[in-house]
């Protein structure tokens, strides 16, 4: 088969020294990855530059990105070519527009103004004391796939922070729903601790609970194996 896996995080841009993003290490992703590439199958991985990826393997081909914007264009073109995805990546959901001092700020009340700017120095000035940082939200990409492949198996991935188990769990339910999704893995930043990984792999009959990245791993295969054959 052919398998589009995305991992790591994205970064976006504030000036060209300064960005936000996100402590997603990949390690996750490199499992899943591994795991299809040790029973034969054809990998494609999108991952950020500083996450961790497979060793080499003449089924794996390598693509970086760095933005959402990068993501976004990858991702519809390759979509087309596979057969799943398995969207792990950790993809922001802010992208900066404009950051200025907070006295430029108390002396334009025109917010609409500010938004409209964009900064043009390579590296903004640290001399404030204070500085507001405008943020635009970016587009839900998995929310957009089954647009641009119908027929692609999506696996997702939610990631929710100190919330009970009941409310991780409608959550997800939701997001399988809305963005058609076969499968979504779901988890608790407060549960993910090293090797310790608990998630639910939810679908539309129920779910199940794993205990580990290896486990996750092993049971997304194993859920796209059986569902193929």
């Amino acid at each position: 088969m052919k398998i589009l896996i995305t991992s790591g995080g994205t970064s976006e841009p504030i000036d060209r020294v300064r960005s936000l993003t996100n402590h997603a290490t990949g390690r996750l992703g490199q499992l899943i990855a591994q795991t299809f590439l040790d029973h034969d199958h054809e990998v494609t991985l999108i991952t950020s530059p500083n996450s961790h990826r497979p060793q080499p393997h003449s089924n794996l081909e390598l693509i970086e990105v760095k933005t959402v914007a990068d993501l976004q264009v990858c991702l519809q073109e390759q979509v087309a070519k596979h057969e799943v995805l398995i969207h792990s990546m950790a993809v922001s959901d802010y992208s900066p527009i404009y950051m200025t001092d907070l006295d430029e700020l108390k002396q334009n009340t025109d917010v609409a103004r500010l938004l409209s700017k964009k900064n043009t120095q390579d590296k903004i000035s640290s001399a404030a004391d204070y500085q507001v940082l405008f943020l635009k939200k970016t587009p839900k990409l998995i929310s957009k796939v089954k647009e641009w492949n119908p027929t692609i198996r999506l696996i997702g991935f939610k990631l929710l922070v100190n919330v009970s188990q009941e409310e991780l769990l409608q959550i997800a339910k939701k997001s399988l729903k809305i963005n058609q999704a076969e499968l979504i893995v779901a988890n608790d930043l407060s549960q993910i601790t090293g090797d310790q990984h608990k998630a639910y792999l939810l679908d539309k009959d129920g779910y199940q609970e794993v205990h580990s990245k290896q486990e996750i791993a092993k049971a997304i295969y194993e859920r796209v194996v059986k569902q193929n054959g």
